[in-house]
């Protein structure tokens, strides 16, 4: 049983976006697009180019925010309000992932590299708000991204968690290869399986799998 392998399990680090909610909501689908209006407001690009280049700073530094603070001096705190000004009104309550974290025994927190404001908005529109005891945004990790070890470094000494004793739950393979090496129990939450040396489970169904973990 799968529960075994998370009986020292006292912390319970769950990302947001795509693993919080079902990545059909496509709220990325939205973001995209604030990110290539904010992008080609402030360098002249044309839509599309502004759009690779958000890519090409995903890729090199793990968010598109690090790459225009690094090259580009943007306010960190502006460019987070204006790309997370989405609508999630199709976001819905979900009983059973209420449910399946709520039988998880310890401390439960989330971080992303979203705005701390972000996740708090999900967070309510998923019936979430009272199923963790703490939120971590990126501006808790000194905007510094997952899958940076700086950004783990920052949130986990912030929440006093011990990694040898927590698990973390991701929808972004490479953002678990930290947390491996922590000592941290890795779950990639994604409709695809990606094996890796860094990724202990795999599952496509959040709640179901937490449902195995309750003690």
């Amino acid at each position: 049983m799968v529960a075994q392998y998370f009986a020292h399990v006292d912390t319970w680090v769950f990302d947001l976006d795509n693993t919080l909610y079902p990545p059909s909501a496509d709220l990325f689908g939205q973001m995209d697009g604030r990110f290539s209006a904010y992008v080609a407001r402030l360098t002249g690009l044309d839509h599309t180019a502004a759009l690779v280049l958000c890519k090409e700073y995903w890729n090199a530094y793990g968010s598109t925010l690090t790459g225009l603070i690094a090259h580009h001096d943007v306010d960190p705190h502006h460019f987070l309000a204006d790309v997370h000004n989405i609508d999630i009104s199709h976001l819905q309550e979900d009983a059973s992932l209420q449910a399946a974290i709520k039988g998880l025994s310890g401390r439960k927190i989330v971080f992303t590299n979203g705005s701390h404001n972000h996740a708090k908005r999900v967070l309510a529109a998923r019936g979430l708000t009272s199923s963790f005891d703490a939120v971590y945004g990126v501006e808790h990790a000194d905007f510094k991204p997952k899958p940076s070890h700086d950004a783990f470094r920052s949130v986990f000494a912030k929440d006093g968690l011990v990694p040898q004793k927590s698990a973390m739950f991701e929808d972004e393979a490479r953002n678990l290869a930290v947390p491996h090496a922590l000592g941290m129990r890795t779950v990639h939450v994604h409709p695809q399986a990606e094996p890796d040396h860094y990724i202990h489970h795999h599952t496509d169904d959040l709640a179901d799998f937490l449902s195995q973990l309750a003690r």
